[in-house]
């Protein structure tokens, strides 16, 4: 059940006849993996502690610099040196002391990974290397979770939804292969601080959505996002039947 302090708390999403208390609950039972906390993982981790989603695992290994505060929200001045780990759940707890947060203060090996993906009910990729975004996709279809992946360079940003238990959900190889070995980060190419924030708090939607059972999930479709035109545009992505990674997968 939710107490008073909770129903008044989240009175503003409970209100929605979408989420009501039902949806309360379902997000206060549900459990989140945020891969990276940078510019994607700041307002994905804030929102969805905000929000009530009742147990956050924060994994991310760096530390944060100055650099990083032109978007990075969720660290500040006082926090550079420190493990954004640590400077996140300083802040989380500040902004939610109800909610369960799970430090990953480490890289996330295979095992390890594959082991916090199959504790959670959804996962949000937040990184910024193609790598990561593998491993945590292949992490993803094996467990059976749901992922919200995004990404931000430059002034334009992609996002999408991969449910690889719906047999026509793709994954996230299926669209992008084996990627791109010219690949940048946002330290070598730059990227505007409120295209980040946008498609990190359009991730966190994706996942309220997700876990509270309302509206229409960005599956099967990539939404891109041109910030310098103020564009949005959305593609439609087929399941690869022949992909290395979801094709024998159990739907």
């Amino acid at each position: 059940m939710l107490s008073d302090h909770e129903l008044l708390r989240y009175s503003r999403q409970i209100l929605l006849s979408q989420v009501d208390i039902e949806g309360q609950l379902r997000i206060k039972r549900g459990k989140a993996l945020i891969v990276g906390l940078g510019g994607l993982g700041s307002p994905v981790a804030l929102y969805l502690a905000a929000a009530g989603v009742g147990e956050l695992h924060l994994a991310d290994f760096d530390t944060v610099d100055l650099t990083n505060l032109q978007r990075q929200v969720l660290h500040d001045t006082a926090s550079i040196g420190m493990s954004k780990v640590d400077s996140a759940l300083q802040r989380l707890q500040a902004i939610n002391p109800d909610i369960t947060l799970v430090a990953h203060r480490q890289a996330l090996d295979e095992d390890s990974l594959a082991a916090t993906v199959a504790a959670v009910d959804l996962v949000l990729d937040c990184s910024d290397n193609f790598a990561t975004r593998e491993a945590v996709n292949a992490a993803c279809v094996v467990a059976g979770r749901p992922l919200v992946s995004g990404a931000a360079i430059r002034l334009e940003g992609q996002l999408s939804v991969f449910d690889t238990r719906l047999d026509h959900s793709p994954c996230y190889h299926c669209l992008y292969g084996h990627g791109s070995e010219a690949e940048l980060t946002c330290s070598e190419a730059g990227v505007i601080g409120p295209l980040v924030g946008l498609v990190g708090s359009l991730q966190a939607l994706e996942a309220l959505k997700l876990l509270a059972g309302f509206g229409e999930p960005l599956i099967g479709r990539l939404l891109l996002i041109d910030a310098l035109g103020t564009r949005l545009r959305e593609l439609r992505v087929k399941r690869d039947p022949g992909c290395a990674v979801c094709a024998n997968r159990h739907g």
